[in-house]
């Protein structure tokens, strides 16, 4: 099995920063792909951004030109560094992994994190 642990979470102003990270762990073979999603209250689960196993990046809109997404292959390891913060920015925040894992058998799945809350306030 996989677990992905996401930590970085909190309270920060508008304009603020903050910087997430979320460590796979477990019998991983490979990582293909990482990315963020957030979910804010009464709304869906939307991507916010991904990163692919040879460095692609994926951003929504919203999130172009104040989030970058990275990733320690080393570490598996992906981050979420959040700038220029907005209140609309409020949501739980998901870390998601297409993972390839060798447990037993070789077996490629979607795996997601507990999530952990960014609050901004204006």
């Amino acid at each position: 099995q996989v677990q992905l642990v996401e930590s970085g979470g909190g309270l920060v102003q508008a304009g603020g920063s903050l910087r997430l990270a979320c460590a796979a762990s477990g019998y991983i073979f490979s990582i293909n792909a990482m990315g963020w999603y957030r979910q804010a209250p009464g709304k869906q689960r939307e991507l916010v951004a991904t990163i692919t196993n040879g460095g692609s990046t994926n951003y929504a809109d919203s999130v172009k030109g104040r989030f970058t997404i990275s990733r320690d292959n080393a570490k598996n390891t992906v981050y979420l560094q959040m700038n220029s913060l907005k209140p609309e920015d409020t949501a739980v925040y998901y870390c998601n992994g297409d993972i390839t894992t060798a447990a037993v058998t070789i077996r490629r799945s979607n795996y997601w994190g507990q999530g952990t809350q960014v609050t901004v306030s204006s």
